[in-house]
């Protein structure tokens, strides 16, 4: 098989730490506890954001009448009209982990950068709350921002979701739900970053790229079946009752989805499925924007901000995020 290589600035970035050797999970709770930590330890590295952005914090209910936090970040660069576009923002952590929090430094940038709102809603958690609450969760937040609209100095006809890895996957179920309920208006623009697709995605030892992996297989495995858990799906990875909400890789039709932006990392274990939703997506006549960057793996750029492969693929979403 091919000789798979590390971009060589990302390389020289994380030289240092090529010898820490991160604990291995063996269920959804001690996922939880290893990936926040590794959450914490790598967004302390980037130095973030000079930009001065408000955090507020507004509350909406969701399908099932649980509250949800609704963290809003503005930019002091935001128009005070009624006409600015928001960003609904879907934090990353396989599922089982992360939060607005972590991600805080992440999403300030992007407010930043944009000049536009971001709305970052604290979905619930598996295996506490499987499938599909996170969905629901989110999907309710596209509601409120909606049906509030004027309150809250928005043009709902200017909403783009952006999803990080698993929450990548999840505003993907997302967007397909609303496309499904014919949600109006329609969002504006879908938001891909490395997104958790596809429960059946399965690579060896043997791979090329299993060594490069930052988000493993035993990770894969424990997040997608924390998050499937009592969803009547069986075996993760198995059978046909994965709801395409759920692993949206699964859809039977992708046509009618926003515009869409979608990156991943050449080292990625989502890279193959990732291809796969893009193509697709081009196939069902949607406008895509696709971005492959190789040598680097699932979520390279935290700890490696500075290097010239994540400077690219920021500037690359952030124009993606202002056309709107």
């Amino acid at each position: 098989m091919a000789r798979l290589t590390l971009d060589a600035d990302y390389a020289k970035i994380i030289a240092p730490y090529t010898s820490f050797v991160p604990p291995v999970a063996t269920d959804a709770a001690s996922l939880r506890r290893i990936n926040d930590t590794l959450i914490q330890g790598t967004m302390s590295l980037y130095p973030g954001s000079n930009g001065d952005v408000t955090e507020t914090k507004l509350s909406y209910t969701s399908a099932d009448g649980n509250t949800i936090t609704l963290h809003r970040f503005t930019p002091s660069t935001s128009s005070n009209g009624n006409n600015n576009p928001a960003i609904i923002y879907v934090h990353g952590g396989g599922f089982v982990s992360g939060s607005v929090a972590g991600f805080r430094k992440d999403i300030v940038r992007y407010a930043s950068e944009t000049g536009h709102s971001i709305f970052a809603p604290a979905y619930r958690l598996a295996p506490e709350f499987a499938f599909p609450k996170p969905v629901e969760d989110v999907y309710a937040a596209l509601e409120f921002l909606r049906d509030n609209a004027a309150e809250v100095k928005i043009d709902p006809k200017r909403i783009a979701l952006m999803g990080v890895s698993a929450g990548g996957g999840i505003a993907a179920g997302v967007a397909l739900m609303a496309r499904d309920k014919n949600f109006e208006p329609a969002i504006r623009k879908l938001v891909l970053i490395y997104p958790m697709l596809d429960d059946r995605t399965r690579i060896g030892e043997d791979h090329p790229m299993y060594k490069h992996l930052t988000w493993t297989m035993t990770n894969n495995v424990i997040g997608w079946e924390a998050y499937l858990a009592g969803a009547g799906a069986g075996v993760v990875g198995g059978g046909d009752k994965v709801s395409p909400y759920a692993a949206p890789a699964r859809a039977s039709d992708v046509s009618r989805l926003p515009k869409t932006y979608i990156d991943v990392g050449g080292l990625d274990l989502f890279k193959d499925e990732v291809l796969a939703f893009g193509g697709r997506l081009l196939a069902a006549s949607v406008d895509v924007e696709f971005h492959l960057y190789p040598g680097v793996p699932h979520a390279w750029e935290w700890i490696a901000h500075s290097a010239s492969v994540t400077k690219k693929a920021v500037q690359n979403r952030v124009w993606a995020l202002q056309d709107l």
